[in-house]
């Protein structure tokens, strides 16, 4: 039996592409990518939308993470970023280059998606699939089921794999072909297509731009801390992150590394802060006064904070926490 390698998002598209090809008796095994940035994964571990549509389509599924070396692709893209800070095109370049991998690893023939032709602007046009396939290796063992006749010819098709007629024709940004093809299969329970990584997301962007225009060489550790809390840029070289809620608070601590300052109002409630960079006496200061205007004690004309530069001994700081909320929006990065 012809066996293909399937990329799964557990979307609708990426589940139909795989329906398809199941109808035509070819064994097809699923692979899904995760990494940092995505929105779907269950604590960074997992993707629950495609476990759900790998046991639904009765298929074996495998869950890479690629955040380390996705890390790289966001620093230095070589065909750089979308509307934000999505470098959408190296990023599918980087999952057919592992699937390539995992296909020659494991005997299978050519590798499945549930790309649409035009559906997304950067990484959807023909000549960025061509690009693709150039750049992972794959040239004509791409197979894209959703649009193969609107596609040329693939190895797949060629040799008789697959039957072209049996494939589908659907283009743009429409759902309603994808939702009628579902309602045909009895496929009725899948995820929206909301965007599933954080850096199409415009206020993420915003963090990470500041990121990586003050801090180049930033790790997988800094940009766990994006997604957490209030950011605010005290300096070129010194930011700081105060929680939200008592969960945020706990996760920021887990975060703290050596020389990071952590610092909290004594005897108020109120957020746990992260202070990264280079923090001196005066960046102290200020974000010990940041971090009690979050606190119940902000209206007090003096307020004691503790603070501790891991892994040193705590120490206390007296502050008035008086800064005016327009300072207070100029620091803060979104």
């Amino acid at each position: 039996m012809i066996k293909a390698i399937a990329l799964l998002s557990g979307g609708l598209d990426s589940t139909l592409a795989i329906k398809v090809l199941l109808e035509q008796g070819i064994e097809v095994e699923a692979l899904n990518f995760i990494t940092l940035f995505c929105r779907c994964t269950a604590k960074g571990s997992t993707c629950l939308a495609s476990q759900k549509a790998a046991q639904k389509l009765g298929i074996d599924l495998r869950v890479i993470n690629i955040s380390e070396e996705f890390l790289s692709v966001v620093k230095h893209p070589k065909y750089g970023y979308g509307k934000n800070v999505n470098p959408c095109l190296d990023c599918r370049i980087l999952m057919f280059n592992k699937g390539r991998e995992y296909m020659n690893q494991n005997g299978a023939s050519f590798i499945v998606t549930g790309e649409v032709l035009g559906e997304r602007p950067m990484s959807q046009r023909r000549v960025a699939m061509q690009i693709i396939e150039r750049e992972s290796g794959l040239q004509g063992l791409i197979l894209r089921p959703l649009s193969a006749k609107l596609l040329s010819l693939t190895v797949p098709e060629k040799t008789g794999w697959v039957n072209r007629e049996s494939l589908l024709a659907i283009a743009g940004r429409s759902r309603k072909p994808q939702i009628k093809l579902a309602s045909d299969y009895g496929i009725n329970d899948y995820p929206c297509p909301a965007g599933g990584c954080l850096l199409t997301d415009p206020g993420f962007a915003l963090r990470m731009m500041d990121l990586m225009g003050n801090k180049p060489d930033f790790l997988l550790n800094d940009v766990h801390l994006l997604k957490l809390g209030r950011h605010f840029r005290i300096t070129p070289l010194a930011k700081v992150v105060v929680g939200r809620n008592e969960r945020e608070n706990v996760e920021i601590l887990s975060l703290a590394k050596e020389g990071d300052t952590v610092l909290r109002v004594k005897n108020f409630p109120g957020p746990l802060a992260l202070a990264r960079g280079e923090v001196s006496h005066q960046e102290i200061l200020r974000s010990a006064v940041i971090t009690a205007k979050y606190s119940k004690a902000k209206f007090l004309p003096e307020v004691e904070v503790e603070y501790q530069l891991i892994p040193r001994p705590s120490k206390e700081i007296l502050i008035s926490p008086s800064m005016v909320e327009d300072e207070l929006k100029l620091l803060r990065i979104n």
